[in-house]
C-alpha cells in the first residue's frame, strides 16, 4: 500500500493521474492528506473523492507518515527569499512547504507539476534553486517539459514535470518534447512514445452533441458573424476574435460591434492592423501608432482623411499627438477564440475558458464546462462544481490527468528497483 499526499490539490487532477498510474502496477494507494485554500475547488474535490482537503499548507504541521509526495505548487515570485535572505532561501514562498514536508517525512519520491516558465523564472535562478534545495534534501531529481497534445489530450499545453527519489537519480524513458507549436502545425505531425503511436484526438472528439442553449451566443453577435462569413459559419474554424492582430481573425469594425463600418473603412482597418508592425515604422513602437504620411505609404485612397474621421467617431481608431492607433477591446467579443474542430485547442486558463467557442451545425457557441474537462483529460464520471463560473476557472487552473498518468507509469516502470512498489 503506497500512501501519499495531495498538495496545492485543486480538483484532484494530480491525484486522478498519479492513482491511475499505480493502479496499472496493481499498487493500491491511500491518499492520508491533501490541502488545497481554494473553497471552491476545495468542494469540487469533495464531490469526487468524499474528502475535503485541508486548507491552508503554511498551517499544517502534522501528517501521517506518506511515501510519495505530489504537488502542483503555485510559481509564487521569489522576490521575497531574494530580497530579504539572499537568493538561494526558500522561506516566504510555497515552494518552502514542499521542501519543509520533505524534510520531515523523508518520502521514497514526489512528483511536482508547475508552468513552463518556472525554468525560466528570474534568469533560471528560481529552477536553480528549487532544484538544489530538493537535492540538498538528499533527492535525486528528474526533469523534463511535456505537451498533453502528445497524449491523447486536445490541448496544446506545455507543462513542466519534476520527479525525485530519496537517495537516488530517476531514470526515466520520457524525455522533453513540446509537441506542435500551433493547431496548425499538429494537424501534419504525428509523435510516438514508448514506441507506440498515441491517438491523437483533436477538439471534435470532445464535443457534446446535445447541449443546453445557455451556451449559445446571443443572436445578435451570431448574426454578425453570419453577415461578416456568408452565413457559412464553418469558415470560423480556428479563428481569433480580436483587434490588434491579421491572419485567421475578426475584428470589432468586421462585426460592425461599434457602429457598421463601410468597405472602405473596414479596408482602412485591416490594412492598419497587416503593416503597423513593419520595421521601417520604427522596432521601438512594436505596432502601436502611426503618423499619416505613414499610413499613406500602404492607404492610397484619396478618401483618407473621410475614413480616420468616422473611425474616430466610432472609436474603432484613436489619435494622439498626431499618430493613429487602433482601439483594442478584445472584451467586447462573446468569443475570443473559435476552436477547430480538426486539431487541437489553445491552452486552457483560469480566466478566459468561459470565452473559447465552437461553430457546431452552422451555430456559434461557448465550449461547455464538460467540454473543457474532456481537453484536461477528465473522465467523464467526474463531478462539475455545481456552477459554471468555478468549473471553467477550475479546469482552466488544472493538469491535464493522462500527462500524469504516463508520467508517473514511466516513473514506476524505469524505477521500480529502486523503489521497490
Amino acid at each position: 500500500m503506497i500512501r501519499f499526499i495531495d498538495l496545492f490539490a485543486g480538483i484532484g487532477g494530480i491525484r486522478i493521474g498519479a492513482t491511475e498510474a499505480l493502479k496499472e502496477f496493481g499498487i493500491q494507494s491511500r491518499c492520508v492528506l491533501s490541502s488545497e485554500i481554494d473553497e471552491n475547488a476545495c468542494l469540487t474535490y469533495n464531490l469526487n473523492f468524499n474528502e475535503k482537503p485541508s486548507g491552508d499548507i503554511r498551517c499544517i504541521t502534522e501528517s501521517e507518515p506518506f511515501d510519495l509526495l505530489l504537488g502542483g505548487f503555485p510559481c509564487q515570485p521569489f522576490s521575497y527569499a531574494g530580497k530579504r535572505m539572499g537568493f538561494g532561501d526558500t522561506r516566504g514562498t510555497l515552494f518552502f512547504e514542499i521542501e519543509r514536508l520533505l524534510e520531515k517525512y523523508r518520502p521514497k519520491a514526489f512528483l511536482l507539476e508547475n508552468v513552463r516558465g518556472l525554468y525560466s523564472h528570474d534568469g533560471g535562478r528560481t529552477f536553480e534553486t528549487i532544484i538544489g534545495k530538493l537535492h540538498g534534501l538528499g533527492y535525486g531529481t528528474y526533469d523534463l517539459l511535456l505537451n498533453s497534445s502528445n497524449f491523447g489530450v486536445p490541448q496544446n499545453r506545455v507543462r513542466l514535470y519534476i520527479v525525485g527519489i530519496l537517495g537516488a537519480n530517476p531514470d526515466m524513458s520520457l524525455a522533453t518534447n513540446l509537441g506542435a507549436a500551433d493547431s496548425h502545425s499538429f494537424k501534419n505531425e504525428y509523435t510516438l512514445f514508448d514506441d507506440q503511436t498515441i491517438i491523437r484526438h483533436t477538439v471534435g472528439d470532445i464535443l457534446e452533441n446535445n447541449v443546453d442553449e445557455k451556451y449559445y451566443c446571443s443572436e445578435d453577435f451570431q448574426e454578425r458573424l453570419r453577415r461578416a462569413t456568408g452565413g457559412n459559419l464553418s469558415m470560423l474554424h480556428g479563428y481569433r476574435m480580436m483587434d490588434y492582430r491579421g491572419g485567421q481573425s475578426l475584428h470589432s469594425w468586421d462585426l460592425g460591434l461599434r457602429g457598421e463600418c463601410s468597405p472602405a473603412e473596414r479596408n482602412f482597418m485591416t490594412l492598419l492592423i497587416q503593416n503597423r508592425r513593419k520595421p521601417e515604422f520604427g522596432r521601438h513602437q512594436d505596432g502601436k501608432k502611426l503618423s499619416l504620411e505613414q499610413i499613406k505609404t500602404f492607404y492610397t485612397d484619396d478618401d483618407i482623411l473621410d475614413v480616420i474621421e468616422s473611425l474616430k467617431a466610432k472609436h474603432y481608431l484613436k489619435e494622439e499627438g498626431g499618430k493613429y492607433n487602433p482601439v483594442c477591446g478584445n472584451m467586447s467579443f462573446e468569443v475570443f477564440k473559435f476552436l477547430d474542430p480538426d486539431s487541437i485547442s489553445i491552452t486552457l486558463t483560469s480566466s478566459d475558458s468561459n470565452r473559447l467557442g465552437v461553430i457546431q451545425n452552422n451555430r456559434a457557441r461557448h465550449i461547455t464546462p464538460r467540454e473543457c474537462a474532456r481537453l484536461q483529460g477528465f473522465p467523464d464520471s467526474f463531478k462539475l462544481h455545481p456552477l459554471d463560473q468555478y468549473s471553467y476557472k477550475q479546469f482552466g487552473n488544472s493538469v491535464s490527468v493522462p500527462v500524469i498518468t504516463a508520467v508517473m507509469k514511466d516513473f514506476i516502470r524505469s524505477n521500480r528497483e529502486v523503489l521497490r512498489w
